[in-house]
């Protein structure tokens, strides 16, 4: 009985939680309808332990009655962001970028080899990332001469981490093919642990860095030749998604291919700079303002 109190107890204040979904949405541009208060008050939890807390109370008065939001903000941020990747995801997307975006932009910058620029504008773990690299690293292997690097960005610090570290546990890798499991995931050496490691090969052409998509200005390259943002437009609202598009369209070289999730195509179609391919994927015109939108 004890027990069951104190967990009935371990909740967060109506006015933390409001403040919690208000700095969420400000920060992030991602809702906290109360639907979601008790998966937030969950993944917070582990947050209450780090500190050292007495429970989610204590925490919400730690962030708003203490001063302690601006220190605590990163952590809060990977808590309550939802970090959903696969490799493979989404199969077709990685053959487009393989038989027809690869080779129409050879053709664009030929006689010259392809000098390839891919963004992965939401890579979480960095699954999303390391596939498009293992895909044109196959490429390469079987005599297209090109050569490529691949950015990947995420506003959680947490997963920058997991994408740097590229150690994946065996199960979450299934989706790749066996001959690239072969060719580009080590076992460990230790056979207690059930994990892979993507190859040094791959790991120097993906480099990862922090972005929140919220940011009026994003300090990449504006020659991307193909960027991937998927999955994540669908936490935004409307005019947020069209602000983030219009962001991320003025990095893409002319010519450059945005691809977003299957359940985002509408976002896309709604810009006019740019051309639908097929529904999720994108090309952009000549005509693409360089400057980045506010």
């Amino acid at each position: 009985m004890h027990a069951l109190q104190t967990d009935l107890n371990d909740q967060l204040a109506d006015r933390h939680f409001a403040g919690i979904a208000e700095v969420i949405e400000r920060r992030v541009g991602i809702k906290l309808p109360q639907t979601k208060r008790t998966m937030v008050e969950g993944r917070l939890r582990k947050r209450v332990r780090a500190l050292g807390l007495t429970g989610l109370g204590a925490y919400g008065a730690q962030l708003f009655d203490k001063g302690g939001l601006d220190s605590e903000l990163v952590h809060l941020i990977d808590c309550v962001t939802t970090n959903k990747t696969d490799f493979f995801r989404e199969p077709s997307h990685f053959e487009f970028l393989r038989d027809v975006a690869v080779p129409e932009l050879a053709r664009r910058q030929s006689p010259r080899p392809l000098s390839l620029k891919v963004w992965s504008a939401a890579s979480s773990s960095g699954a999303e990332a390391y596939t498009a690299a293992m895909v044109l690293q196959d490429m390469i292997n079987a005599g297209k001469h090109l050569r490529f690097s691949i950015l990947g960005t995420d506003i959680s610090t947490e997963m920058l981490e997991q994408a740097r570290k590229a150690v994946y546990p065996c199960d979450f890798v299934v989706p790749v093919p066996a001959p690239m499991q072969q060719r580009y995931l080590m076992r460990s050496r230790d056979p207690r642990k059930d994990v892979v490691r993507v190859s040094p090969e791959l790991r120097r052409q993906v480099h990862f860095e922090r972005l929140n998509l919220m940011d009026d200005n994003y300090p990449f390259d504006r020659d991307v030749d193909v960027i991937f943002c998927r999955n994540v437009l669908i936490y935004f609202d409307t005019p947020t998604q069209q602000r983030v598009l219009s962001r991320l369209i003025s990095h893409l070289r002319p010519g450059g291919f945005l691809i977003l999730g299957h359940s985002e195509s509408m976002a896309g179609s709604a810009l006019p700079s740019l051309r639908t391919i097929i529904p999720t994927i994108y090309q952009a015109g000549t005509s693409i303002s360089r400057r980045s939108a506010a």
